[in-house]
């Protein structure tokens, strides 16, 4: 009988590895109040500008940075320049990006609730399908296993290098903060 305990094993491994920058990336934002229009212009323009630098090397078809400019338009406000990655070519800290920009969208999905009315919220509410979740978990595996020595530590690298850009955005400073 083929076990299915493995199932997510990647996903969890990169949860334990990043969980300190994901509770970092977390207390930054959770300083935005998504009710007032002020700090939820600031709350979409550091994203936007994590977001534009990450897509653009994660998910070149950029599913969910039109969706961004969507709302910061709508709110009169530009698109921001992106922060720059410093992006390895490796498939494993492409798989690290793809996993960190895949969980920020179950959170948005939960943010989206907390935006005033009136408010544009198409880019938090740009939730996962049926289904979609599980599918990158299932291709996050299965790129795991097929990616070999070293795969997952590329892959931390990656989710950490995300959660670094996100940091960096959403600090008044603009400077990054530390992270483990």
């Amino acid at each position: 009988m083929k076990r299915t305990s493995d199932a997510g094993k990647t996903r969890q491994a990169l949860r334990d590895a990043t969980m300190e920058a994901h509770h970092v990336v977390d207390a930054i934002y959770a300083g935005f109040s998504l009710d007032s229009a002020l700090d939820y212009r600031a709350f979409l323009t550091a994203h936007a500008k994590a977001l534009g630098g990450l897509e653009a090397v994660a998910r070149p078809d950029a599913p969910r940075l039109p969706l961004l400019a969507q709302d910061l338009a709508a709110l009169d406000l530009p698109l921001p320049d992106p922060l720059p990655l410093a992006a390895s070519t490796g498939d494993g800290f492409h798989w690290g990006l793809r996993y960190a920009l895949e969980g920020s969208r179950l959170g948005g999905a939960m943010l989206s609730r907390q935006v005033a009315p009136g408010l544009p919220k198409a880019y938090l509410s740009a939730a996962h399908g049926k289904g979609e979740w599980m599918a990158f978990q299932q291709a996050l595996d299965s790129a795991a296993m097929e990616g070999g020595e070293g795969w997952l530590d590329d892959a931390v690298q990656g989710a950490q290098a995300a959660f670094a850009l996100f940091a960096q955005a959403g600090c008044p400073t603009g400077q990054a903060v530390g992270h483990g």
